[in-house]
């Protein structure tokens, strides 16, 4: 997003999805995403879903 310059709020609504709910994915508060969602996000975004996100082990 800070490459993009884009907020959260303007991410939230080019995606359509609630800002809180996309503040819980950058804070890594969640356990499972739509692939609908991500790749909405990855649209906007115009990167890849392995850009946006980790994986951690046993978490």
């Amino acid at each position: 997003m800070a490459d993009r310059k884009m907020s959260l709020k303007e991410l939230s609504e080019k995606v359509g999805v609630a800002n809180v709910n996309l503040s819980k994915m950058k804070t890594g508060k969640i356990s499972a995403i739509r692939f609908s969602t991500l790749e909405a996000i990855c649209e906007v975004l115009d990167c890849q879903p392995g850009d946006i996100l980790e994986y951690k082990k046993g978490e």
